[in-house]
């Protein structure tokens, strides 16, 4: 069973809603889980124009690839979110507190032009170790 353990370096601000860095020990499977966005049960944009609502679905499917590999939200260490506008990280910060807890792991939020279909507003991926 992995130990994972949230750190930052001595001198590095240590934010209170993700980790610097995250060290996993004693892993013996790692689940790189691809960028999980809104769709719907036809392979469609779930919730279009919906923010909150597209959030959520992409992350019930980052916990649902995590747990079909064998491992929990606890076992996620890496996190990187794609938002097509900035002026959402608010409303995103909020949501991911409901599936991580008020410390995530290591995380990188960044803005971007467009995802695969211009109705995404959100895409999020996850290294997980088990």
């Amino acid at each position: 069973m992995a130990r994972i353990e949230q750190y930052a370096a001595r001198g590095v601000w240590d934010p209170p809603t993700y980790s610097q860095a995250v060290k996993a020990t004693g892993a013996e499977t790692i689940l790189f889980i691809a960028g999980q966005v809104a769709y719907d049960d036809n392979g469609n944009v779930a919730h279009p124009g919906d923010f909150k609502a597209q959030a959520r679905v992409a992350l019930q499917a980052v916990k649902a690839q995590v747990e079909a590999g064998g491992g929990t939200m606890a076992n996620i260490v890496k996190v990187n979110t794609y938002l097509t506008d900035i002026r959402h990280r608010a409303d995103y910060a909020a949501i991911r507190e409901e599936f991580f807890g008020r410390k995530m792991p290591a995380s990188t939020l960044v803005a971007v032009a467009a995802l695969a279909q211009p109705e995404f507003l959100i895409e999020i991926e996850a290294i997980a170790v088990i």
